[in-house]
């Protein structure tokens, strides 16, 4: 080959060389290219991802019905809050108000069964019934001494008569309507409005302590003289009280129970509360309220009942003895048939006795006129004791308070 042949050989291996590395070169200047646009490309896509997905919650808070769903959600827990403490309170009322309930007659069991206390010897005591008597005068005794004879002497009878009536019997009803159920003014139609689910369900530590109220208080006060009592219930025709009712009578008095014709006929309660009052129908002080639930008629208790005293027997003076329950027959408010009593001391100590009566009259256990006493009481564990009153007392012992002062 000669010079001018090589010359040109190595001219066109040359070219050929420099076509490859052009090529190489716009070939990798692609690929860099194209890899910057797939990096580029990536992050413009996770962006656009994230403004998406940040769009779509936007979104769908912004849609309409949203709005009414959250409103809807809060409502719905602000309910459930108002319902839980709506019914929380509820239940411990109605929880309490079940384990407060008691008629009178379980009270006195109960007495019992909380007797802790007894007194030792049982002999020569004092007690006090509810009537009016001389307070330097010692009104009864306890003894275990019997007649030579052993014989029970019957009592004498004592004149009276035989027509006893109502202390409230004369009395004219005002007959309470709700006027405004929303009126929370302490009007006679709120309160008689306010008592009466209490005295329906027989709940003695709530009618306790409305009673004491001062609008409870006041509202009694303002009837004395009157010749009139509040009544809230059922009347007939006539306007006057008839089925299941309430009444609130002067001396912080109330009756609940059935009534006929404007007469207090049926089963009922009627409370009374010794309040600012110390004289002889609280015995001075020991008596704190006095109570009686059973059978009515005729406007007075007749037939089977409970009555009951509620004591302070802080007030009792050593070894004294006073009466607390007497459970029995009543007629026209006088004991009338056999009886069974319990009383209270000085210590809480709860001993049961027993009678029996005739229209108001004791039949005496024993006589002992030369001392002017008389034995009316036998104790129930403990025939060999009685319980003593004076003899003159002997006539129309009952539910004296309920009665007109001239039959007492």
């Amino acid at each position: 080959m000669n010079m001018m042949e090589r010359n040109e050989h190595s001219k066109e291996k040359q070219w050929r060389d420099d076509i490859r590395g052009g090529k190489q070169k716009e070939y990798e200047a692609r690929e860099g290219k194209d890899d910057d646009l797939l990096v580029e490309d990536l992050d413009e896509n996770l962006q656009d991802e994230a403004d998406d997905e940040s769009a779509g919650l936007q979104g769908l808070l912004q849609r309409p019905y949203m709005t009414t769903v959250l409103l809807g959600v809060i409502v719905l827990l602000l309910l459930c809050i108002i319902v839980l403490l709506f019914l929380l309170p509820r239940k411990k009322i109605s929880d309490a108000n079940g384990n407060l309930q008691q008629n009178i007659t379980e009270y006195a069991q109960e007495q019992k069964l909380n007797d802790i206390v007894k007194d030792a010897s049982g002999k020569a005591v004092v007690v006090k019934l509810p009537e009016k008597q001389d307070e330097n005068k010692d009104t009864g005794t306890v003894s275990g001494q019997e007649t030579q004879s052993g014989r029970k002497p019957v009592a004498e009878k004592m004149p009276a008569s035989d027509e006893f009536v109502s202390a409230d019997g004369d009395k004219t009803a005002v007959v309470i309507d709700i006027e405004d159920e929303n009126d929370v003014a302490y009007t006679k139609e709120f309160i008689l409005n306010e008592a009466l689910p209490y005295f329906a369900d027989n709940n003695q530590n709530a009618i306790w302590d409305l009673a004491h109220l001062k609008r409870y208080v006041k509202l009694s006060a303002g009837l004395e003289g009157t010749n009139q009592y509040y009544y809230m219930g059922g009347v007939n025709s006539n306007g006057r009280p008839e089925g299941k009712g309430l009444a609130i009578y002067e001396k912080n008095s109330y009756y609940y129970g059935d009534w006929s014709d404007g007469i207090r006929s049926g089963e009922g309660a009627w409370f009374k509360f010794y309040i600012g009052q110390k004289d002889e129908d609280n015995a001075m002080g020991k008596y704190m309220a006095h109570s009686y639930s059973g059978s009515w008629a005729n406007d007075l208790p007749n037939g089977q009942g409970a009555e009951h005293y509620d004591v302070d027997t802080s007030k009792l003076q050593v070894r004294e003895r006073i009466l607390q329950n007497v459970v029995g027959n009543f007629n026209n408010g006088l004991y009338d048939g056999e009886l069974y009593a319990n009383t209270v001391d000085y210590t809480g100590n709860v001993e049961e006795w027993s009678g029996i009566t005739e229209k108001g009259v004791f039949e005496l256990w024993r006589d002992m006129s030369a001392i002017g006493e008389c034995s009316v009481w036998q104790k129930v564990d403990d025939s060999a004791q009685y319980m003593d009153i004076d003899r003159a007392e002997n006539k129309n012992q009952g539910l004296r308070e309920l009665l007109k002062p001239e039959t007492k």
